[in-house]
């Protein structure tokens, strides 16, 4: 899995000019799913989404969490987060899951940050053509990659 995690002040994601989502302060997380991810690739991003020190202390310091901010989070599938630009110019999507193995995963992610978090999640909807908007707090944007672990 890769995220994206951008700290906003604030996000929405508009499907067919309808609001099907939004936050004030908290993350904006989109989710790239492979083929090979599992449970186990959940459980890892989920506790790095929600203890990533990211927001500012009293002393503007990043040296607080989500959990600790009462922060919000937006959850967004983006399969071209998996895009493969090696050759030529338009990217392939080999590595991406398919809806039949990422649907699942993706409805696992937002469960398990569901149950972890006092905060209603916020999301997308799988595989719709969606307008993602936000206020990028900081800027504040950190890359993660399950495979990597860093």
């Amino acid at each position: 899995m890769i995220a994206v995690i951008q700290r906003v002040s604030e996000a929405s994601v508009k499907i067919e000019n309808t609001v099907k989502g939004k936050i004030n302060r908290g993350v904006l997380v989109l989710l790239g799913i492979e083929d090979n991810d599992s449970q186990e690739d959940i459980d890892w991003l989920s506790r790095k989404i929600i203890n990533l020190r990211i927001f500012n202390d009293d002393e503007g310091v990043m040296n607080k969490s989500l959990l600790e901010v009462d922060g919000e989070i937006l959850l967004i599938s983006q399969f071209t987060l998996h895009a493969s630009t090696k050759k030529g110019n338009r990217p392939s999507y080999i590595k991406a899951a398919k809806p039949d193995v990422a649907v699942p995963l993706y409805e696992k992610m937002l469960l398990t940050l569901d149950q972890n978090i006092p905060t209603e999640i916020k999301s997308g909807e799988f595989g719709a053509d969606m307008k993602v908007s936000l206020i990028n707090d900081g800027p504040v944007t950190i890359i993660i990659d399950t495979k990597d672990k860093k």
